[in-house]
């Protein structure tokens, strides 16, 4: 977590939470969803505004992390702003030299390969739970095939059981909201 992020909790401990403004797609993508798309309808189906900035995706990125419940957050200064998740709260891309980098450019450990019903190949890890991007199942298959990693079946549901993934986080009223 940034410095500056730890600074402002400590000055500000009690900003309410913020729930259904941001998103991570499929693809690892970071998404803006204000009141307007929020009543437009549910993510991913109404995906908001893709944040694109650099500076800003590298600040969501190195304050990401989760709470005790399996909810993914960004921590915005004093305040936590929860992530709805398309499909898991990793996005892997698989590198040249056989690493497995998240879409915020953590490495990771695989320990499993899972295909759920709809075809995509999660890989579990040591930073949890997380789905191969699109453009890497060519190198995820050659991984599989050569035995480097293990392949079982089950559902999505399955798995972020498994896992104690909260893809939709709900605030304390029990609805997802705009904050």
């Amino acid at each position: 977590m940034d410095a500056i992020v730890e600074a402002a909790l400590k000055k500000w401990p009690n900003v309410p939470h913020c729930y259904g403004w941001l998103a991570l797609d499929a693809r690892g993508d970071w998404y803006m969803r204000d009141e307007r798309i929020q009543a437009a309808g549910p993510f991913p189906a109404v995906k908001g505004s893709r944040i694109v900035h650099d500076k800003l995706i590298g600040f969501i990125d190195r304050n990401y992390g989760v709470d005790d419940a399996g909810a993914w957050f960004f921590q915005n200064g004093p305040q936590r702003v929860y992530v709805q998740l398309e499909a898991a709260p990793w996005i892997w891309r698989l590198q040249p030299d056989g690493r497995v980098l998240s879409h915020t450019g953590r490495e990771a450990q695989v320990t499993g390969a899972v295909l759920d019903e709809a075809d995509r190949l999660f890989l579990e890890t040591d930073l949890g739970l997380g789905l191969v991007h699109t453009q890497d199942m060519g190198p995820a298959a050659d991984a599989i095939e050569s035995g480097r990693w293990a392949m079982t079946n089950a559902t999505h549901a399955e798995l972020v059981a498994r896992h104690g993934v909260v893809l939709s986080p709900l605030d304390p009223k029990g609805a997802v909201t705009h904050g």
